[in-house]
């Protein structure tokens, strides 16, 4: 059977306009917003990111004002999401953007990558959301939706 493409991309936008969710990170795309978001979302449902997303901006605002804090601190905000590891990638993420990069949040892929905890599609989402480059990555939920649409009956 031929897969009808036009069609499966109206269904997207139909669907994008019905289930989209306003959150604090689409309102302020700043890379580091966007990598603190990433972050965060990893293995945690949105609706138990957004109050610790702005609880987090609101203590550590930038790159350097994160990496000046203690690791302590980080990880008491971080409290409810699981994963402390991850808190600790984003204070050594925002230490190597303060130091090595100047305070200057990278904008190559290959040097986002560097970055403590980021991978592939962390890195993609990074150059899509915060600087509007093409990058391939596959995000989870997308995945799930195509291989839903496309393979459903395998």
């Amino acid at each position: 059977m031929p897969v009808n493409y036009t069609e499966f991309q109206e269904l997207i936008w139909k669907k994008g306009r019905e289930l989209y969710r306003d959150m604090p990170w689409r309102q302020d795309t700043r890379p580091y917003f966007v990598l603190v978001s990433e972050l965060m979302l990893q293995q945690t449902q949105v609706a138990r990111v957004i109050p610790k997303f702005e609880a987090f901006i609101a203590r550590f605002p930038n790159e350097k004002i994160l990496a000046n804090s203690s690791l302590t601190d980080v990880i008491q905000l971080w409290q409810g999401l699981g994963y402390n590891r991850r808190a600790k990638y984003l204070h050594d993420s925002a230490k190597m953007i303060t130091h090595d990069f100047g305070g200057i949040f990278p904008e190559d892929e290959a040097d986002i990558l560097r970055l403590p905890g980021v991978g592939k599609n962390t890195a993609g989402a990074i150059l899509v959301y915060a600087f509007n480059h093409p990058a391939l990555f596959v995000e989870t939920n997308t995945r799930t939706v195509f291989i839903h649409h496309f393979f459903a009956d395998y």
